[in-house]
């Protein structure tokens, strides 16, 4: 079965750090692309940071650009999603997603195709930063 595990969240005060991390089973990172999104009320799940299943290449949304970072360690199937210079509009849920291709935006299972659709999800992981 294919799981994904997100891990990781907590509370960080304004310009803090954190590092989140999200275990998979049930395939390798060269089959789907691994993505975080982000969720807060009234607003549509974001989709900020992805890593390529083809080539490793790492896409990021601009709110996060420059301060977030992906990366993989596959002995231990396991994504990050390394958080610095963190800001109160940077709370929210936390989610690790696997997809055939990366999506960064607004995601809604509705509107994006087949293309981009989502195929797993991990269950999120609260991060609070507080002013």
């Amino acid at each position: 079965d294919v799981q994904l595990q997100a891990s990781g969240g907590g509370l960080v005060q304004t310009g803090g750090s954190l590092t989140l991390s999200c275990t998979v089973s049930g395939f390798t990172f060269d089959e789907y692309a691994i993505g975080w999104f982000r969720h807060t009320p009234g607003k549509e799940r974001e989709g900020i940071l992805c890593i390529s299943a083809v080539d490793a290449r790492t896409y990021s949304a601009d709110s996060v650009e420059g301060r977030f970072t992906i990366s993989t360690e596959a002995a231990k199937n396991t994504v990050y999603l390394q958080m610095n210079s963190l800001k109160p509009e940077d709370t929210a849920v936390y989610y690790c997603a696997a997809s055939e291709h990366c999506f960064i935006g607004d995601y809604r299972s509705d509107r994006v195709g087949d293309y981009y659709r989502v195929h797993y999800w991990g269950k999120g992981t609260l991060v609070t930063v507080s002013s």
